[in-house]
């Protein structure tokens, strides 16, 4: 996912380049185009749809690896973006707290609270998901 979210960015990026109007500016030029691209992959992201009959209580979460992966980035989708986009500028592009605030413009503080409260609010889904999966399984 975050290297085809990269290679869409440097795709729109290089068709265009004629806009970037200071070479200075284009490291936040590049990341405002990742910002967007990320917004339109998550609006354009369909929902499987599950009948709730056919669904059944005894379902259990998967450990594989790769459904993990989905769980989690669904569930960074659902943070405010207040809290996504840090995290996401953090995780994916590996920017440090005051180069997110300079993209973000906002205060290197600011930033690293944010950060904080993202992964709190995780942390509680990753263990809401735990005690839901413990009620399932008996």
């Amino acid at each position: 996912m975050a290297e085809d979210l990269v290679q869409e960015t440097c795709l729109r990026a290089w068709k265009s380049l004629d806009s970037l109007q200071d070479e200075k500016a284009a490291k936040s030029w590049l990341i405002t185009i990742l910002r967007r691209e990320n917004a339109r992959r998550f609006e354009r992201k369909q929902f499987d749809l599950v009948d709730i009959d056919d669904y059944g209580n005894d379902a259990k979460v998967s450990d594989d690896p790769h459904h993990q992966q989905e769980w989690l980035q669904a569930q960074i989708m659902k943070l405010d973006v207040e809290y996504r986009e840090p995290l996401f500028l953090q995780v994916v592009g590996g920017f440090s707290g005051e180069e997110i605030g300079n993209i973000l413009d906002l205060n290197k503080n600011t930033v690293m609270t944010r950060l904080f409260r993202a992964r709190n609010q995780l942390k509680e889904m990753l263990e809401s998901e735990d005690a839901h999966r413990g009620q399932q399984n008996g």
